[in-house]
């Protein structure tokens, strides 16, 4: 008599071979269809929580903060702005950096250097803006884990609103992830793959426990008429992935044939940056300033940020007023915003003319680091490292 491997998936997914002694023909290739269901939970698993209804498997998109019980800060503009000192290097200074420069070139001469008369030097400093707003975002997932005697909760009471959960927030602009399982939401539904089961039909050999014995490929035979010393003649063999069980430990419940579903807050801090780099017009590559730091001469840092006023730079303040207000339109709407923080970044740039040998030369000096640029260096020799 047929014997069912599991007798709640019908005969589809394999019959235990009822002559297991005698040879058997080349079994059939396992069903096309996937032999565990949908690989995610469906949609009526889920129970209806009010404040939840749009939360799906997997999650979605983060959910706009309620308005705030209380007035929030008005942005503060300093009474009387900051004196705005733009630093510049001396002569000295920019001959220490152009002979240092030299001599890490193998093949640069240092005539230049000792012989060269500076005529000019010419200040274009370029200003970076950055406007950093650090922020709180909530999203809500449906999750499961196997059920082994968790407490269930759900409908005990009321669950609360996703921003009614208290999160335990990191120091200003420090990024950080948390996930708080929601208060009565918790409840246990059987497996959604083995159906409550706590197995699954094995997809190694189908669900019949056994398979084509691969010595002689299921004729129960090998040389001439010598018996298959592999499968005793029958044709068959054990299949090692289920130990001949014909099925498997079902992987989402673990065999519990039970899960516990329960709401999931996932909260993000993170931090949104945009930066502005003023229009550089000294001739400098704009790719070299990526290799240096700049001087800080402006940090302001409040719940909400005004923008730059009474900056030298026009470019700079039509920049701090455009991004603060992108920034308090664009992320108020999906987050929260804890602090903002705006600074003005200068990256010293000197473009020294000098004459060697009766002919006009120029090189750069910029950052912090006191970086030189000389593209068109008036001594080189040709040598070259074997």
């Amino acid at each position: 008599m047929e014997r069912l491997t599991l007798s709640d998936y019908g005969a589809n997914h394999g019959i235990v071979n009822p002559v297991y002694g005698l040879p058997a023909p080349t079994m059939a290739g396992a069903p096309t269809a996937s032999m565990h269901g949908p690989s995610a939970p469906p949609a009526n698993m889920f129970d209806t929580v009010p404040g939840y209804e749009g939360t799906v498997a997997g999650g979605g998109g983060y959910l706009p903060p309620p308005m705030p019980s209380v007035p929030m800060p008005v942005p503060e503009q300093a009474p009387n702005p900051p004196v705005w000192h733009i630093p510049s290097i001396s002569e000295d200074r920019a001959r220490q950096a152009f002979a240092t420069y030299v001599s890490s070139k193998c093949c640069y001469s240092s005539a230049p250097v000792r012989e060269g008369v500076i005529t000019n030097m010419e200040s274009f400093n370029t200003y970076r803006y950055r406007l950093e707003t650090f922020k709180e975002s909530r999203s809500t997932e449906w999750s499961q884990e196997p059920y082994t005697g968790q407490p269930v909760d759900a409908g005990v009471q009321p669950a609360p609103g996703p921003w009614q959960i208290a999160a335990q927030s990191p120091a200003f602009f420090q990024e950080h992830k948390q996930t708080i399982k929601v208060p009565y939401t918790s409840s246990v539904k059987n497996c959604h793959l083995c159906l409550g089961m706590g197995r699954n039909p094995c997809t190694t050999c189908a669900g019949a426990g056994n398979k084509v014995c691969q010595m002689c490929n299921g004729s129960g035979y090998r040389h001439s008429n010598d018996r298959c010393t592999n499968c005793n003649g029958r044709g068959r063999e054990n299949c090692s992935s289920c130990s001949g069980r014909g099925s498997c430990q079902c992987d989402t419940c673990r065999g519990k044939g039970k899960l516990l579903v329960f709401i999931n807050l996932n909260v993000k801090w993170s931090i949104e940056k945009d930066d502005f780099l003023a229009q550089d017009s000294s001739g400098l590559r704009v790719k070299k300033l990526e290799e240096v730091s700049g001087k800080e001469l402006f940090k302001d840092a409040q719940y909400m940020v005004y923008p730059v006023r009474g900056f030298p730079d026009a470019s700079v303040a039509q920049a701090s007023e455009r991004l603060v207000r992108d920034h308090q339109v664009k992320y108020a709407q999906t987050s929260r915003i804890l602090q903002q923080r705006q600074t003005i970044e200068l990256i010293p740039i000197t473009k020294v003319n000098y004459m060697w040998k009766g002919n006009p030369n120029v090189y750069y000096v910029y950052g912090n680091e006191f970086k030189v640029n000389a593209d068109d260096y008036p001594a080189t020799c040709c040598c070259s490292v074997m």
